[in-house]
């Protein structure tokens, strides 16, 4: 029985243009500028007791430097969100009865 020897990099090129017709979804249209018809919008954004307290959760005293939160609207911020854990959890935004001692 004779094997064939294909190089690796033809099979890839094949599998690129194989795939690529199949993914003809459009990520930001003709006009990248303009909202989609139809795109939810957020009409008022009221900073609650409940958010800003979230907000500032592990930040000790003095809070200087935060003005940006009286600005801050409904838009994505990595601030108020929790980052990496362990160590790295500086302001212990994560659950700390699950750590491990």
């Amino acid at each position: 029985m004779r094997k064939i020897k294909v190089p690796v990099f033809l099979i890839g090129q094949f599998c690129l243009i194989a795939v690529a017709p199949a993914q003809v979804s459009e990520v930001a249209g003709l006009r990248p500028y303009q909202r989609p018809a139809g795109a939810p919008v957020v009409e008022r954004f009221e900073q609650s007791d409940a958010w800003r307290a979230q907000a500032l959760k592990g930040v000790g005293e003095p809070r200087t430097g935060l003005g940006f939160l009286s600005d801050q609207g409904a838009w994505y911020t990595p601030f108020n969100r929790p980052n990496l854990q362990g160590r790295y959890d500086i302001r212990q935004l994560h659950d700390n009865d699950k750590k491990k001692d």
